[in-house]
Protein backbone atom coordinates (compact mmCIF):
# COMPACT_ATOMS: atom_id res chain seq x y z
CA UNK A 1 0.00 0.00 0.00
CA UNK A 2 2.60 2.31 0.80
CA UNK A 3 4.78 1.77 -2.49
CA UNK A 4 1.59 2.72 -4.21
CA UNK A 5 1.14 5.82 -1.68
CA UNK A 6 4.58 6.93 -2.74
CA UNK A 7 4.25 6.48 -6.43
CA UNK A 8 0.49 8.47 -6.12
CA UNK A 9 2.37 11.16 -4.79
CA UNK A 10 5.06 11.67 -7.03
CA UNK A 11 2.16 11.31 -9.49
CA UNK A 12 0.35 14.59 -7.43
CA UNK A 13 3.26 16.77 -7.05
CA UNK A 14 3.41 16.48 -10.78
CA UNK A 15 -0.05 17.62 -11.40
CA UNK A 16 0.76 20.28 -9.28
CA UNK A 17 3.35 22.07 -11.64
CA UNK A 18 1.30 21.20 -14.62
CA UNK A 19 -1.64 23.31 -13.01
CA UNK A 20 0.65 26.40 -12.87
CA UNK A 21 2.08 26.01 -16.24
CA UNK A 22 0.39 28.51 -18.82
CA UNK A 23 0.16 26.24 -21.85
CA UNK A 24 -2.15 23.81 -19.50
CA UNK A 25 -4.27 26.91 -17.95
CA UNK A 26 -4.96 28.13 -21.18
CA UNK A 27 -6.44 24.88 -22.32
CA UNK A 28 -9.75 24.50 -20.42
CA UNK A 29 -10.46 20.52 -21.12
CA UNK A 30 -6.94 19.74 -19.54
CA UNK A 31 -6.99 21.48 -16.85
CA UNK A 32 -10.31 20.48 -15.88
CA UNK A 33 -9.55 17.13 -15.95
CA UNK A 34 -5.83 17.75 -13.84
CA UNK A 35 -7.92 19.60 -11.84
CA UNK A 36 -10.60 16.64 -11.08
CA UNK A 37 -7.92 14.58 -11.04
CA UNK A 38 -5.79 16.84 -8.28
CA UNK A 39 -8.70 17.03 -6.24
CA UNK A 40 -9.26 13.54 -6.10
CA UNK A 41 -5.73 12.44 -4.84
CA UNK A 42 -5.77 15.48 -2.28
CA UNK A 43 -7.59 14.19 0.61
CA UNK A 44 -5.59 10.89 -0.21
CA UNK A 45 -1.96 12.77 -0.04
CA UNK A 46 -2.93 14.47 3.27
CA UNK A 47 -3.46 11.55 5.08
CA UNK A 48 -0.51 10.21 3.64
CA UNK A 49 1.47 12.66 4.79
CA UNK A 50 0.06 12.80 8.11
CA UNK A 51 0.55 9.07 8.17
CA UNK A 52 4.65 9.84 7.73
CA UNK A 53 5.26 12.40 10.62
CA UNK A 54 3.15 10.10 12.98
CA UNK A 55 5.31 7.16 12.18
CA UNK A 56 8.40 9.50 11.61
CA UNK A 57 7.43 10.73 16.10
CA UNK A 58 7.11 6.90 16.44
CA UNK A 59 10.71 6.30 15.12
CA UNK A 60 11.98 8.90 17.13
CA UNK A 61 10.66 7.43 20.37
CA UNK A 62 11.50 4.34 20.06
CA UNK A 63 15.16 5.48 19.57
CA UNK A 64 15.05 7.30 22.64
CA UNK A 65 13.86 5.11 24.33
CA UNK A 66 16.24 2.20 23.28
CA UNK A 67 19.04 4.20 23.15
CA UNK A 68 18.03 4.43 27.39
CA UNK A 69 19.76 6.79 29.98
CA UNK A 70 16.63 8.74 30.40
CA UNK A 71 15.35 10.31 33.96
CA UNK A 72 12.09 8.67 34.75
CA UNK A 73 9.68 11.72 33.73
CA UNK A 74 11.31 11.93 30.60
CA UNK A 75 11.05 8.31 29.94
CA UNK A 76 7.37 8.11 31.14
CA UNK A 77 6.83 11.16 28.46
CA UNK A 78 8.69 9.36 25.51
CA UNK A 79 6.64 5.93 26.56
CA UNK A 80 3.34 7.90 25.97
CA UNK A 81 4.77 9.81 23.25
CA UNK A 82 5.37 6.19 21.54
CA UNK A 83 2.25 4.70 22.26
CA UNK A 84 -0.02 7.69 21.43
CA UNK A 85 1.99 7.60 17.35
CA UNK A 86 1.16 3.94 17.31
CA UNK A 87 -2.47 4.71 17.91
CA UNK A 88 -2.67 7.02 15.29
CA UNK A 89 -0.58 5.14 12.99
CA UNK A 90 -3.26 2.37 13.33
CA UNK A 91 -5.74 5.02 12.95
CA UNK A 92 -4.69 6.83 10.17
CA UNK A 93 -3.79 3.29 8.30
CA UNK A 94 -7.37 2.50 8.85
CA UNK A 95 -8.64 5.64 6.71
CA UNK A 96 -6.05 5.04 3.88
CA UNK A 97 -7.38 2.17 3.60
CA UNK A 98 -10.69 3.64 3.08
CA UNK A 99 -9.60 6.06 0.96
CA UNK A 100 -8.19 3.89 -1.41
CA UNK A 101 -11.13 2.09 -2.12
CA UNK A 102 -11.89 1.75 -5.80
CA UNK A 103 -13.84 5.13 -6.82
CA UNK A 104 -17.05 4.61 -8.62
CA UNK A 105 -16.40 6.08 -11.99
CA UNK A 106 -20.03 7.80 -12.30
CA UNK A 107 -19.25 9.74 -8.75
CA UNK A 108 -19.02 13.12 -10.77
CA UNK A 109 -21.57 12.36 -13.16
CA UNK A 110 -24.85 14.10 -13.90
CA UNK A 111 -28.29 12.25 -12.53
CA UNK A 112 -31.92 11.55 -13.98
CA UNK A 113 -34.05 11.01 -11.66
CA UNK A 114 -37.73 9.23 -11.75
CA UNK A 115 -39.90 9.62 -9.51
CA UNK A 116 -43.35 7.59 -9.71
CA UNK A 117 -46.19 7.27 -7.30
CA UNK A 118 -47.12 3.77 -6.22
CA UNK A 119 -49.44 2.44 -3.99
CA UNK A 120 -51.68 4.96 -2.95
CA UNK A 121 -53.90 6.58 -5.36
CA UNK A 122 -53.58 10.62 -4.88
CA UNK A 123 -51.93 10.48 -1.26
CA UNK A 124 -49.54 8.76 -3.22
CA UNK A 125 -48.91 11.46 -6.23
CA UNK A 126 -48.59 13.82 -3.51
CA UNK A 127 -46.09 12.39 -1.83
CA UNK A 128 -43.91 11.92 -5.28
CA UNK A 129 -44.42 15.90 -5.38
CA UNK A 130 -42.70 16.12 -1.85
CA UNK A 131 -39.44 14.15 -2.82
CA UNK A 132 -39.20 16.55 -5.64
CA UNK A 133 -39.27 18.98 -3.87
CA UNK A 134 -37.00 17.89 -1.34
CA UNK A 135 -34.17 16.36 -4.09
CA UNK A 136 -34.56 19.81 -6.03
CA UNK A 137 -34.48 21.67 -2.61
CA UNK A 138 -31.25 20.11 -2.12
CA UNK A 139 -29.60 20.21 -5.51
CA UNK A 140 -30.43 24.19 -4.84
CA UNK A 141 -28.16 24.29 -1.49
CA UNK A 142 -25.33 22.68 -3.31
CA UNK A 143 -25.53 25.16 -6.29
CA UNK A 144 -26.60 22.36 -9.06
CA UNK A 145 -28.83 22.55 -12.18
CA UNK A 146 -31.84 21.17 -12.06
CA UNK A 147 -34.70 20.92 -14.90
CA UNK A 148 -37.24 18.67 -15.59
CA UNK A 149 -37.14 16.36 -18.37
CA UNK A 150 -40.96 15.08 -18.47
CA UNK A 151 -44.06 15.05 -16.03
CA UNK A 152 -47.24 13.84 -15.58
CA UNK A 153 -49.10 16.22 -12.86
CA UNK A 154 -52.34 15.08 -11.33
CA UNK A 155 -55.28 17.72 -10.35
CA UNK A 156 -54.75 18.08 -6.42
CA UNK A 157 -50.84 19.40 -7.06
CA UNK A 158 -49.04 15.47 -6.73
CA UNK A 159 -47.49 13.92 -9.86
CA UNK A 160 -48.02 10.05 -11.41
CA UNK A 161 -44.57 10.72 -12.07
CA UNK A 162 -41.98 13.05 -12.68
CA UNK A 163 -38.53 12.62 -14.42
CA UNK A 164 -35.75 15.73 -14.02
CA UNK A 165 -31.77 15.94 -14.49
CA UNK A 166 -29.49 17.38 -11.60
CA UNK A 167 -26.46 18.35 -13.35
CA UNK A 168 -23.52 19.53 -10.25
CA UNK A 169 -20.08 18.34 -9.20
CA UNK A 170 -20.36 14.70 -7.41
CA UNK A 171 -24.29 14.88 -8.40
CA UNK A 172 -24.70 11.15 -8.69
CA UNK A 173 -21.84 10.39 -5.61
CA UNK A 174 -24.73 11.95 -3.28
CA UNK A 175 -27.71 10.49 -5.19
CA UNK A 176 -26.76 7.12 -5.82
CA UNK A 177 -27.93 5.71 -2.70
CA UNK A 178 -32.12 6.91 -3.00
CA UNK A 179 -33.02 4.44 -5.94
CA UNK A 180 -36.03 2.17 -4.38
CA UNK A 181 -39.02 2.63 -2.60
CA UNK A 182 -39.83 5.19 -0.26
CA UNK A 183 -43.12 4.81 2.09
CA UNK A 184 -44.83 7.40 3.49
CA UNK A 185 -47.09 7.30 6.79
CA UNK A 186 -48.99 10.55 7.25
CA UNK A 187 -53.22 11.26 7.89
CA UNK A 188 -54.69 12.85 4.03
CA UNK A 189 -56.23 15.71 4.67
CA UNK A 190 -59.35 14.58 2.77
CA UNK A 191 -59.15 11.69 6.07
CA UNK A 192 -61.97 12.87 8.42
CA UNK A 193 -61.15 10.22 11.17
CA UNK A 194 -57.48 11.00 11.59
CA UNK A 195 -56.66 7.47 10.38
CA UNK A 196 -52.91 6.92 9.20
CA UNK A 197 -52.26 6.22 5.90
CA UNK A 198 -49.39 3.90 3.79
CA UNK A 199 -48.52 5.20 0.70
CA UNK A 200 -45.49 4.26 -1.48
CA UNK A 201 -43.41 5.88 -4.09
CA UNK A 202 -40.81 4.73 -6.41
CA UNK A 203 -37.00 6.65 -7.12
CA UNK A 204 -34.56 5.51 -9.76
CA UNK A 205 -31.51 7.32 -10.08
CA UNK A 206 -30.06 7.08 -13.42
CA UNK A 207 -26.05 8.05 -14.92
CA UNK A 208 -26.41 11.15 -17.51
CA UNK A 209 -24.66 8.96 -19.85
CA UNK A 210 -23.62 11.07 -23.15
CA UNK A 211 -23.65 10.15 -26.74
CA UNK A 212 -19.53 8.84 -26.35
CA UNK A 213 -20.35 6.31 -23.57
CA UNK A 214 -23.57 4.98 -25.43
CA UNK A 215 -24.20 5.15 -29.17
CA UNK A 216 -27.78 4.24 -29.97
CA UNK A 217 -28.37 2.74 -33.34
CA UNK A 218 -30.96 5.31 -35.09
CA UNK A 219 -32.68 2.12 -36.71
CA UNK A 220 -33.21 0.27 -33.46
CA UNK A 221 -36.19 3.27 -32.21
CA UNK A 222 -40.04 3.38 -32.95
CA UNK A 223 -40.94 7.00 -32.59
CA UNK A 224 -44.04 8.27 -31.86
CA UNK A 225 -45.69 12.04 -32.16
CA UNK A 226 -49.16 12.99 -30.20
CA UNK A 227 -50.86 15.70 -28.39
CA UNK A 228 -49.80 16.06 -25.24
CA UNK A 229 -52.34 17.07 -22.17
CA UNK A 230 -52.24 17.89 -18.55
CA UNK A 231 -53.64 17.38 -15.57
CA UNK A 232 -57.56 16.99 -15.96
CA UNK A 233 -57.33 17.26 -19.80
CA UNK A 234 -55.89 21.01 -19.74
CA UNK A 235 -53.69 22.53 -21.75
CA UNK A 236 -54.19 20.38 -24.27
CA UNK A 237 -51.56 20.91 -27.52
CA UNK A 238 -53.18 21.53 -30.48
CA UNK A 239 -49.82 20.22 -32.30
CA UNK A 240 -48.56 16.85 -31.91
CA UNK A 241 -45.44 17.72 -29.62
CA UNK A 242 -45.31 15.05 -27.36
CA UNK A 243 -42.78 12.04 -28.14
CA UNK A 244 -42.89 8.24 -27.27
CA UNK A 245 -39.72 6.56 -28.27
CA UNK A 246 -39.16 3.03 -27.94
CA UNK A 247 -36.44 1.19 -27.99
CA UNK A 248 -36.65 -2.28 -30.37
CA UNK A 249 -34.35 -4.03 -28.89
CA UNK A 250 -34.85 -3.79 -25.31
CA UNK A 251 -38.57 -2.87 -25.21
CA UNK A 252 -37.71 0.17 -23.43
CA UNK A 253 -40.67 2.97 -23.21
CA UNK A 254 -39.73 6.62 -23.35
CA UNK A 255 -42.44 9.27 -23.41
CA UNK A 256 -41.92 13.05 -22.68
CA UNK A 257 -44.53 16.19 -23.00
CA UNK A 258 -43.61 18.52 -21.04
CA UNK A 259 -42.20 21.13 -23.54
CA UNK A 260 -44.28 22.56 -26.81
CA UNK A 261 -41.61 22.11 -28.93
CA UNK A 262 -41.38 18.50 -30.17
CA UNK A 263 -37.63 18.50 -31.05
CA UNK A 264 -37.06 19.79 -27.67
CA UNK A 265 -39.46 16.60 -26.11
CA UNK A 266 -37.49 14.01 -28.69
CA UNK A 267 -34.13 15.63 -27.04
CA UNK A 268 -35.25 14.93 -23.36
CA UNK A 269 -36.97 11.59 -24.11
CA UNK A 270 -33.45 10.20 -25.89
CA UNK A 271 -31.73 11.87 -22.60
CA UNK A 272 -33.85 9.71 -20.87
CA UNK A 273 -34.15 6.39 -22.70
CA UNK A 274 -29.56 6.99 -22.73
CA UNK A 275 -29.24 6.92 -19.38
CA UNK A 276 -31.65 4.25 -18.95
CA UNK A 277 -29.90 2.17 -21.42
CA UNK A 278 -26.50 2.66 -19.90
CA UNK A 279 -27.98 1.57 -16.11
CA UNK A 280 -28.87 -1.44 -17.57
CA UNK A 281 -25.72 -2.10 -19.92
CA UNK A 282 -23.42 -1.43 -16.26
CA UNK A 283 -26.09 -4.05 -14.69
CA UNK A 284 -24.91 -6.15 -16.78
CA UNK A 285 -21.35 -5.89 -16.56
CA UNK A 286 -21.45 -5.97 -12.74
CA UNK A 287 -23.46 -9.22 -12.70
CA UNK A 288 -20.85 -10.91 -15.02
CA UNK A 289 -17.28 -9.45 -13.34
CA UNK A 290 -19.51 -9.51 -9.70
CA UNK A 291 -18.18 -6.18 -8.85
CA UNK A 292 -20.03 -3.71 -6.47
CA UNK A 293 -21.08 -0.70 -8.51
CA UNK A 294 -23.90 -0.68 -6.70
CA UNK A 295 -24.12 0.32 -2.98
CA UNK A 296 -23.35 -2.25 -0.88
CA UNK A 297 -25.65 -1.80 2.19
CA UNK A 298 -28.25 -1.57 -0.48
CA UNK A 299 -29.25 -3.47 -3.94
CA UNK A 300 -30.01 -0.31 -5.40
CA UNK A 301 -33.40 -2.20 -6.63
CA UNK A 302 -36.19 -0.07 -7.06
CA UNK A 303 -38.37 -2.73 -5.75
CA UNK A 304 -36.62 -2.64 -2.11
CA UNK A 305 -38.48 -0.70 0.34
CA UNK A 306 -35.46 1.48 1.50
CA UNK A 307 -37.23 4.38 3.82
CA UNK A 308 -40.50 5.30 5.57
CA UNK A 309 -41.20 8.88 6.71
CA UNK A 310 -43.36 9.16 9.60
CA UNK A 311 -45.23 12.21 9.75
CA UNK A 312 -46.99 12.15 12.78
CA UNK A 313 -43.85 10.89 14.98
CA UNK A 314 -42.20 13.46 12.23
CA UNK A 315 -39.62 10.46 11.78
CA UNK A 316 -37.30 9.53 8.71
CA UNK A 317 -36.05 5.84 9.23
CA UNK A 318 -33.76 4.31 6.50
CA UNK A 319 -34.15 0.59 6.47
CA UNK A 320 -30.52 -0.54 4.78
CA UNK A 321 -28.80 0.57 7.58
CA UNK A 322 -31.05 1.06 10.61
CA UNK A 323 -30.46 4.71 10.67
CA UNK A 324 -33.06 6.92 12.53
CA UNK A 325 -33.37 10.92 12.37
CA UNK A 326 -36.58 12.90 14.61
CA UNK A 327 -36.35 15.89 11.95
CA UNK A 328 -38.24 15.02 9.23
CA UNK A 329 -39.69 18.24 8.35
CA UNK A 330 -35.95 19.22 7.81
CA UNK A 331 -35.05 16.79 5.55
CA UNK A 332 -37.92 17.55 3.42
CA UNK A 333 -36.75 20.64 3.29
CA UNK A 334 -33.75 19.09 1.93
CA UNK A 335 -31.44 18.92 4.22
CA UNK A 336 -30.33 15.63 3.45
CA UNK A 337 -26.49 15.85 4.22
CA UNK A 338 -27.10 13.52 7.17
CA UNK A 339 -28.45 10.88 5.75
CA UNK A 340 -26.39 10.89 2.62
CA UNK A 341 -23.18 10.80 4.72
CA UNK A 342 -24.16 7.89 6.71
CA UNK A 343 -25.35 6.09 4.05
CA UNK A 344 -21.45 6.48 2.47
CA UNK A 345 -19.97 5.70 5.49
CA UNK A 346 -21.43 2.39 5.44
CA UNK A 347 -21.37 2.04 2.03
CA UNK A 348 -17.35 2.32 2.60
CA UNK A 349 -17.11 0.24 5.72
CA UNK A 350 -19.07 -2.88 3.52
CA UNK A 351 -16.97 -2.17 0.64
CA UNK A 352 -13.53 -2.39 2.72
CA UNK A 353 -14.93 -5.65 4.72
CA UNK A 354 -15.57 -6.69 1.38
CA UNK A 355 -12.21 -6.54 0.32
CA UNK A 356 -10.46 -7.97 3.29
CA UNK A 357 -12.76 -11.18 3.25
Amino acid sequence: MFEKLAVMEEKYEEISRKLSDPEIVNDNKLYTQLMREFKNMTPIIEKYREYRKTSEAYDEARELLEGGGLDKDFKEMVQSELEQSKENSERIVSELKVLLLPKDPDDDKNVIIEIRSGAGGEEASLFANSLYRMYTMYAESKGWRQEILNANPTELGGFKEISFSIEGDGAFSRLKYESGVHRVQRVPETESQGRIHTSTVTVAVLVEADEVELEINPADLKIDYFRASGAGGQHINKTESAVRITHLPTGVVVECQDERSQHKNKDKAMKILRSRLYEAMMEEHDAKIASERKMQVGTGDRSERIRTYNYPQGRLTDHRIGLTIYRLEDILNGNLDEVFDALATADRAAKLANQEA
